[in-house]
């Protein structure tokens, strides 16, 4: 099971709106010269290999566009894993319905799911250690709420959304404004109360300017190993209450080092841009078998 939020209603529907028209245009050659509308049909969902599922909901609401009275049935709970062969979905829906949403579907849920499965593999190496795993916004444009969706089912935390969600203090800002102090008091003076200011640092000697700055959480990129635990250990012992994330270099062989350094948060972009599809088939029943 998973606790990952699904997008809301109105703006899910936006996109898979958009996907829709770019995929059938002016209508399913094929299926239209094949089928009167309305013949019914099922068909089936299969797991081609072993895998995290995830965005059934998801493809459940590409054939309830289509077709209100789709009836779409998981079998496989989003966020659980599955073997190959195993199937994951059912469905019941105008013969039309089935092989225009087909493509959509099948495309979106590949790629969540594939998310998903690189996700709880990083999630797993550090399961035991009191550090969470988020992503950040190296996302495909136009599918982040959903890619983030998947990195969710797999297990991980989502970081911000967009640049509106935090005041992310990263090398670029800090260079322009002159340091991270004036940095920092700039934003705080401008920003909405609630807002977090996360600072980006690379030196120890820049640690300790965001420690002086009173940045609410701090930021160890590409940092090596014994450096990161020094500055673990500045922080703590400066201010227990700051949040410490890691970030940079962030792999499976990597991650469980980072991981037993002390921070709180390690983020990776890994599970969102290096993943691979994973592969999903739809088959049609036979109408004619008993």
């Amino acid at each position: 099971m998973t606790a990952a939020i699904l997008p809301s209603k109105i703006l899910l529907d936006s996109i898979l709106k958009g996907w829709l028209l770019e995929d059938i245009g002016r209508g399913d050659r094929a299926t239209q010269a094949l089928f009167d509308r309305g013949v019914l049909g099922k068909a089936r969902w299969i797991a081609k290999e072993a895998g995290t599922i995830a965005g059934l909901p998801i493809a459940a609401r590409v054939f309830e566009l289509l077709d209100p009275t789709s009836c779409f049935t998981s079998l496989v709970a989003e966020g659980n894993f599955c073997e190959a062969g195993t199937e994951i979905a059912h469905l019941e829906a105008p013969i039309e319905t089935l092989l225009m949403g087909e493509r959509v579907a099948l495309n979106l849920a590949m790629r969540l799911s594939g998310i998903a499965t690189m996700t709880r593999k990083y999630v797993d190496r550090i399961a035991d250690l009191p550090v969470k795993l988020v992503d950040t916004r190296k996302t495909t444009p136009g599918l982040r709420v959903l890619e983030k969706y998947a990195f969710g089912t797999g297990g991980g935390i989502n970081h911000r959304m967009g640049l509106d969600d935090a005041a992310m203090l990263k090398d670029n800002h800090i260079q322009a404004a002159g340091d991270i102090q004036t940095a920092i008091a700039r934003v705080r003076e401008k920003i909405p109360y609630p807002l977090t200011i996360e600072v980006e640092t690379s030196t120890l000697e820049e640690v300790r300017a965001a420690i002086a700055a009173e940045a609410d959480i701090i930021m160890l990129d590409n940092m090596p190993i014994e450096r990161m635990r020094e500055a673990v250990q500045l922080i703590r012992a400066q201010n227990p209450r700051l949040k410490i994330e890691a970030s940079g270099n962030v792999t499976l062989e990597t991650l469980r080092a980072i991981a037993e350094t002390g921070v709180d948060y390690i983020s990776s972009s890994a599970p969102i841009t290096r993943s691979t599809w994973l592969d999903l088939s739809m088959k049609m029943f036979d109408p004619t078998a008993q």
